[in-house]
């Protein structure tokens, strides 16, 4: 069951986690509590994408996916999974991003991401246009920060590059501002459970 509109206390900061989701897991739990913690966000919203135009082979149903979040949240307060790029009918970021800026005014937004994404975030449609649109966190992922800030987006938004000691701000500063966050990070990966077989 799908919420068409997540609620939304006006001058809220709220973190995006955009993907598949394919399935979720812990570590999509983790990276979304550091999220929180650090970046002083009210809440993090799952964005289950119906499809992602990066990848060859579609995902598991919408529905299965949901599921899967739900189990791994097991009802956090703050973190919660939405299908809402359904129901606004958006494929691309860029086009999500800006739909729920208009749906939600009063709304501070910051898109999350890992740190493997901002590598291959040359290849997003209109990627820069996301940066000038909404304040960016990457998230550490296991063996890429040292490509992730070499990566075309880094260097060419190196003057918009927030230290990571004052990413409590980034949700209260314009776009384009982005920070690099390290810390603990999960082994877990959507691709290895798949290939696993532990999600048919």
């Amino acid at each position: 069951m799908f919420q068409p509109r997540p609620i939304a206390p006006d001058n809220a900061c709220i973190g995006l986690l955009g993907g598949s989701f394919n399935p979720a897991h812990e570590g999509h739990a983790h990276i979304s509590r550091i999220a929180l913690k650090r970046l002083g966000l009210n809440r993090v919203w799952w964005l289950l994408s119906p499809g992602n135009p990066l990848k060859r082979n579609a995902p598991a149903p919408l529905e299965r996916r949901m599921d899967a979040a739900n189990a791994v949240l097991n009802g956090h307060p703050r973190i919660f999974p939405t299908g809402i790029e359904r129901n606004l009918g958006t494929v691309y970021t860029i086009d999500t991003i800006h739909a729920l800026q208009r749906r939600y005014p009063r709304v501070r937004f910051v898109w999350l991401m890992g740190a493997d994404n901002l590598v291959q975030f040359d290849r997003w449609h209109r990627w820069a246009d996301i940066m000038q649109s909404v304040p960016v966190a990457v998230m550490a992922r296991p063996g890429e920060q040292v490509r992730a800030g070499l990566s075309v987006a880094a260097r060419r938004f190196a003057q918009a590059r927030l230290p990571a000691r004052d990413a409590a701000t980034l949700p209260y500063r314009d776009a384009p501002c982005w920070t690099m966050l390290t810390h603990p990070t999960s082994p877990l990966s959507s691709t290895a459970i798949r290939e696993g077989g532990a999600w048919q």
